[in-house]
């Protein structure tokens, strides 16, 4: 009989919820837990953890199917419309969502679709969704903010992710009226699971505290 909780815990998120929610609770969590052993794969598309045999997975809370037990584990978001000085200096600054097809825009490809993500908006009860085109075309929250910040064009990224890079001006927001919060992260799993000691702490140790 072991002393201490023990097992194996697979994990699919995508890779900013891998690094704003999971990662910073996971390293005090494993170092508490040192028998507890977890896989994470980030994968930004939308996988069926039952068929991928994960134990969970991590989603925005508008994505996770309704069969699912899902457990807030990250606050509020919202997204942010971002470029460098440099860009808006040399092609202006937007002034309504429609004004970003004038531009040039950082796309990124959702794998699950194939195409490329419209950029969402809402203000005042009224809904947008803008496709834009521009140089360049991601499928990484990274590289996308990198773009922007050597002023390849504007990205639309979620805006924890690119907090120190506003505050110290390396990149400008536009347009944030039209930016408005979401529900955050959710860890999901489906409702017939048994649960093991390990997996019941891991659940704990996310759960959004306010």
């Amino acid at each position: 009989m072991r002393d201490t909780p023990a097992g194996n815990i697979r994990i699919t998120a995508g890779e900013h919820a891998v690094d704003s929610v999971l990662w910073p609770v996971l390293k005090p969590f494993l170092a508490s837990y040192p028998d507890i052993n977890v896989e994470i794969v980030v994968d930004n598309t939308l996988t069926d953890i039952v068929s991928g045999r994960f134990d969970a997975g991590i989603r925005l809370g508008e994505q996770v199917a309704k069969d699912m037990i899902a457990v807030r584990i990250g606050p509020d978001m919202s997204m942010a419309v971002v470029g460098s000085p440099s860009y808006f200096e040399q092609y202006g600054t937007p002034e309504t969502p429609q004004d970003l097809q004038n531009h040039r825009c950082i796309n990124m490809r959702l794998p699950t679709m194939g195409g490329l993500y419209a950029w969402e908006f809402e203000k005042e009860g009224q809904e947008l969704r803008v496709r834009v085109d521009g140089q360049l075309i991601f499928n990484s929250l990274r590289q996308r903010i990198d773009a922007a910040n050597l002023g390849f064009g504007i990205a639309y990224v979620p805006e924890d992710s690119v907090k120190n890079e506003l505050a110290d001006g390396r990149l400008v927001q536009v347009l944030k009226e039209w930016c408005n919060t979401f529900p955050g992260y959710y860890l999901y799993y489906p409702s017939r699971k048994q649960h093991t000691t390990a997996f019941s702490l891991f659940v704990e140790a996310l759960r959004y505290k306010r």
